[in-house]
Order: C-alpha cells, then structure tokens, then sequence
C-alpha cells in the first residue's frame, strides 16, 4: 500500500511541476514579445529562444542524473501512462512530423496523407501486438526480448545491428533539423550549427539516461505543441477569421487554393499565359540535359570532353567581347568549374538536371485532387496514376509496420509501472500525436494559399524579406530566379523545399518575430526528443546487448554506464558529421527508417509473441532476409548513392519495406518450420507474455 501511495504522490507532484514549468513557459513567449515590441535585435531574441529552451533542458538532464542501472535504462519503470504519452508524443514527433510534416502535404496535397494514415496507424498495431507484450518481459532493450525469446547471441546481434541501422537513419534526420534552425535562427553556417545543435541534444541524456530522457520529452513536448498550435490558429484568423483551422483551411482556404490553381493551368487567363511563358524555359532545359544524357551514353568520356572544351572556348569568346559583359564571363567560368568530372558524376548531374527542370514544366498539381498525375498522352497519365497509387498504399503499410517496430519507441512502454500503464499509455500517445497530426494538412493549406496569393504576382523588386533569409540558409529550401526575365514572381519560379514551411509559416504571414521564435523552439524541442531517445537506443544496444551481454558479463554497473555514455558521444558525433553531408530530405530519412525497421523487426516481434512455433533459425532467417533486401533496394535506387537501378513495380525507395516485410515474414515462418520447435520452456515464455493483463514481468532485472 505505501508503494502505491508513493506512487500517487509521485504522479502529483509531476502534475504541480510541469503545471509550474507550463506557466513559466508562457510567461517567458510574452517577455520575449514585449522586448521585440521595444526594439530587442531579432537576432538576440532568437537566441534567447534557442539557448534559454536547451538550458532549460539540460537542467532537467542534470537534475535527472543517476547512476542506477534500471533508472538509466528504463527510467525505474516508475512513468506514470499520461506522462509517458506525453514523452512518446515527444519522442514520436520528430523533426519529420514538426518540420517536415506540413511541408510534404503543401507540395504533395492529398498523396501526403500516407504520412498521417501511417504513422497514426501504426500506433494502433503498437497497441494491439507489442506494447503491453513486450512490457510483460519487463527488461530492458528490444535486443533483449529477441535473445530471450529465440535464445542464443546471433537473435541479438542481429537485433543489434538493425536498431543501429534504423535509428543512425532516423537521428540523421533530427540533427538535420537542428543543424537547420540552429543556422536559421543564429546565423551560424549549417555545419557549425549542426555541432553546437548536438550539444543541445547530449546534455539530455548524457547523465540520466532514460530517466533525463523521459522527463526532458515530457517538457519538450508542452513546448512543441504551443509552438505548433499558436502560428496555425494565429494564421487561420488572419486569412479566414475563423480560429478553428481544421475547419477555416477546408471551408475557406481550399476552394480558393483549387481555383488560383485552375487559373495558373490556364493558359487563357493572364497568370496562366505567365506561367506557361516559365514552363516552356523548363521545357527547353529539361530537353538539353536529356540531349547531354543522351550524348553521354553514345560518347562517354570523350563526349564530356568535348562539351567542357566548347564551355572553355565560350569564356574566351566573351573575354574577347567588347566590351567585356563580367557577369557572363563569371557565369561561364562557374560553368566549366562546375562541370562533372567523369561520367558517372554527369549521369548523376543531369538526371537530376532533367528531372527538376520536367518538374518544372509540369502543370500545377491540383492540391485535393487524389493521385493526379501528367503525361503526354492519357496512358502516360494512367500509368503515373496508377504509380502513384501504389506508391501512396505501399508508403501507408511502411509506415505503419515500422511504426511497430522502432525501437526508440517501443522501449517507452518499458518505463511505465505496469502492462496496465502500458495500454493506457498509447491510448494517451495518439490523443497528444493527434492533436498536431490533425493540424499539419491545414498548415499545408493555409501556407499555400499565402504563396499563391500573395507571394506569386509580386515583384521581384520587392521580395519579402523572409525570401533571402530562407535563401541564405539553404538554396535547396527557397530559391526564386526571374526565368523569363518579367520582373514578377510566377509558381513555376519559386523552389521552396518541403522543411521550410512550418519553420517560415510566421513569417509568411507576416506575425511577429516572437511567433518566429517560439516556432524554431518548438521544432528543436521535436528534434531534439527524438534524437534523444535514438541515441541512447544505439548506445544501450551496443553497450548493454552487444558489451554487457555479449563481451563483458562480470562488468560493474559504473562501467556499464561508463561504456554507455562514452558510445552516446562518439555515435552522436559520427551522425553529425553524416548529417553535414546532407544525404537526403528530413522526410526521406525518416520514412527510410520506418521501411527498414519494419523490414529488421516486425516480423520477429510479432510472431514471436503470437506463434510458439517461431524459432532461432525463423528469427535469424527472417530478420537477415528482410533487413538486407530493404536496406539493397534502398541503395540500389536512392539517388543519392549514384547507382539509379531500376525500380521494382515502381515502388520509390522510401517504401523499399514493401519487400523486406514480406520476405521477413516469410524467412521466420520457412526457417522455424524447417528447424525443431523451441524448447519447452520458451513456449512457456510465450504464453506468459501472450496474457499481459497478469501482472508480474518475465524479468525486471535485466540481467
């Protein structure tokens, strides 16, 4: 009785501090508004937001310091359901959902809900075959349900290896969203504010483990979702009047969003004369890097030599010019300068040349139209609908596989009390996912009617400011040239990259620079909860599965912990320096991610808690097969790598789980099926696991 009174007192005074802290947090927005309405430098008050947000942090991490084995692991599986929903909802939305969420659906429209119907999804298969399962077993990583359940360290290893895999892709993302708001909002340059973002992201976990971990998400999730909320409604009433935005974005924004994108496609109309006059330019380009493709194949090396001679004698064409025009002659040299220099860099080049450029030229995509696809001719348009529609099924199943399957979100349900809590406790993680997921395809509309009305037909004499702030950043997220030199903004001139638009949706709308701020922290607090608990997912898996339970039985708990904290630094580190190199969209990352955790682990899991028949050669078959033919198609067909192969069924990469889950699924059932069963006593793990309402874990100790 007197531990379930401490437990009840531990629940209120949770209740009391984060009440306090919310409070703090509110006060602290308006201070920062009032000092930007007496002059304070934008600059100082978005560094005011940034660093006062990660001290708040790391005074959490530090106040959380432990050196107990259970609280660094497992947060002394003492979470109350409510706060660890709250800590899942962090942990869950990433730089992906809070970046990257709204941007997919402005640029994809009615295709970008696979995003929303996969990740919500998920979380019911979280509910239904894992979360109260897995906290049944009761000990400490993934890894260690995998070893027990098919006994033997090769379950393990490979367990080890694909929450590695999965979460190093998954963290690339996160600290490219912090490396991105760092530089934004601070102006230092992108690497450098990738670095000082890492800092931001260790001093949450570096002394408490799970423990800072949970309690750091638990704030950083209150911030978020202020940070999300405030900007959208702020938007809605600006453009529409009404406050609800879920209601405003589809009653009033998006007939006036299907209309401007009518008349854009209209060559009739005067915007539609404009826009054309832009696509024939993209047209033409599209067809000489297809020309230089083309000339490429026939030529190869001798062909790219030709093609730089005949740029080197144009420099010195306009060199000899009078008089001398300096900016053709910088644009020339940049031109032989740039020039790929061997053949597999000029396939790569112009590939992507051709694609941007048909993109380009391609009619607006109607926003709520489902599938809509172009062509030359109605099959073309047939086919690419039907692509897309594959596409967008498969995307949804990855999605919601992987979901079940990550293994920074499954080791939540190990912190709470009990396999009660653990139920209750993803009731609570969809109700505080849904609160954002619900707003994100609203902000996708309301930001696309401010570019379409008003940022499209302004002039380029008279950008807006957050044009060329955006512009520094990155080129790749906000760029607009004057192609057919009209000195207006046509669509088809504006490049805005999808993880700009909740981070500028403030300043589209013109709100003020503390909405601006609040913004950026609310994205770093998404960023920074899920690096987190990525992170400390790798390091407990090479330092408890793959040091303590593999290498060093007999270690001590302070070298346990010591071992733990030395790998959170160095694979903190190496994904810094992965992420500097820019491999792929926030997006992408992720949902790569999902695709190979869902390829690595759901097969496993599940029939591992619903089939006694499943057994060490099933898992090691099963997870090899789907791991390795996910992570292959991956590589083969992300163009990031150079390679380029062939799709299979035209299934993008970023669903390359389509084939690894089948084939998972079919490695566990074949190798157990072909091998004896287990032994009579994993069976009887299974059944015990399989009835989470009996109280009682398999094993708390975890060791």
């Amino acid at each position: 009785m007197s531990g379930q009174v401490s437990q009840s007192q531990f629940y209120q005074n949770l209740k009391k501090y984060y009440t306090f802290y919310t409070g703090g947090f509110i006060t602290f927005v308006v201070i920062v508004g009032i000092l930007e309405q007496m002059g304070v430098p934008n600059k100082v008050l978005g560094y005011m937001f940034l660093f006062a947000t990660i001290l708040l942090y790391a005074g959490i991490g530090f106040m959380s310091k432990t050196a107990d084995v259970s609280e660094y692991y497992v947060a002394g599986r003492r979470v109350p359901a409510l706060f660890n929903g709250m800590a899942t909802g962090a942990d869950w939305m990433s730089a992906a959902s809070f970046i990257g969420m709204a941007g997919t659906l402005y640029l994809t429209g009615y295709d970008g809900l696979a995003f929303v119907m996969g990740w919500t999804g998920g979380y019911c298969l979280v509910a239904l075959f894992l979360a109260p399962y897995l906290r049944k077993f009761g000990q400490f990583t993934i890894p260690d349900f995998l070893a027990e359940r098919y006994g033997g360290n090769l379950p393990r290893l490979i367990g080890v290896l694909a929450a590695i895999v999965c979460s190093f892709t998954y963290v690339i993302a996160q600290i490219y969203g912090v490396g991105l708001i760092t530089s934004r909002f601070t102006g230092l340059e992108f690497g450098v504010g990738v670095f000082v973002g890492l800092a931001g992201i260790l001093v949450c976990s570096f002394l408490g483990g799970m423990k800072a971990v949970t309690w750091t998400q638990v704030a950083q999730y209150i911030i978020l979702i202020f940070a999300y909320m405030i900007p959208v409604v702020w938007l809605s009433v600006k453009d529409t009047g009404n406050p609800i935005p879920q209601i405003a974005a589809y009653v009033s924004a998006l007939p006036k969003v299907t209309a401007l994108e009518k008349e854009f496609n209209d060559k009739t109309t005067p915007k539609g004369a404009a826009e054309e006059s832009v696509r024939a330019i993209f047209r033409d380009r599209a067809a000489a890097a297809d020309a230089k493709l083309k000339g490429l194949e026939a030529g190869g090396a001798n062909y790219l030599t030709e093609e730089k001679g005949k740029l080197a004698a144009k420099v010195a064409e306009l060199k000899a010019a009078s008089p001398v025009d300096a900016k053709a002659v910088e644009a020339a040299e940049k031109a032989v300068k740039d020039f790929p220099v061997d053949p597999s860099a000029a396939k790569k080049a112009w590939t992507a040349a051709k694609g941007g450029a048909a993109a380009k030229a391609a009619p607006v995509k109607a926003h709520a139209e489902p599938f809509a696809a172009t062509g030359k001719t109605p099959e073309e348009v047939e086919k690419n609908r039907n692509k897309a529609k594959k596409n967008f099924l498969a995307l949804i199943l990855c999605l919601m596989v992987g979901t079940a399957a990550l293994p920074h979100i499954l080791m939540r349900y190990y912190t709470t009390p009990s396999v009660k809590d653990a139920r209750t406790s993803v009731t609570w993680s969809l109700f505080f996912i849904f609160l954002l997921y619900f707003t994100a395809p609203a902000l996708g509309i309301l930001a696309k009617f401010e570019v379409y009305n008003n940022l499209v037909g302004s002039s380029f004499a008279s950008l807006p400011a957050w044009v060329s702030n955006w512009a520094a950043v990155d080129k790749t997220l906000m760029a607009i040239a004057d192609i057919n030199k009209d000195g207006i903004v046509q669509l088809a001139e504006i490049t805005i990259g999808g993880d700009l638009i909740v981070l500028a949706t403030p300043e589209i709308a013109g709100l003020p620079y503390v909405i601006s701020g609040l913004v950026a922290a609310g994205g770093l607090a998404a960023a920074l909860s899920t690096a987190d608990g990525l992170l400390l997912t790798i390091a407990n898996a090479m330092s408890h599965d793959l040091y303590y339970k593999m290498i060093d039985p007999q270690a001590s708990t302070v070298r346990r912990l010591a071992v733990s904290k030395g790998l959170l630094l160095v694979v903190a580190l190496v994904a810094a320096y992965v992420t500097s190199l820019k491999p792929g969209d926030i997006l992408f990352l992720v949902g790569a991610a999902f695709s190979l955790a869902a390829s690595g682990f759901f097969p496993a899991l599940v029939l591992g808690v619903f089939w006694r028949r499943a057994n060490y050669l099933g898992a090691v078959i099963g997870m090899s097969a789907g791991l390795g033919l996910c992570s292959y198609y991956m590589y083969m067909t992300y163009p990031f790598f150079g390679v380029n192969a062939p799709l299979w069924w035209d299934i993008a990469p970023i669903a390359a789980g389509f084939w690894g889950i089948p084939v998972g699924i079919i490695g566990v059932i074949v190798g157990s099926l072909i091998s004896p069963a287990p032994s009579k006593q994993i069976q009887e793990l299974v059944d015990h696991v399989r009835y989470p309402n009996l109280e009682g874990d398999i094993n708390t100790a975890g060791a």
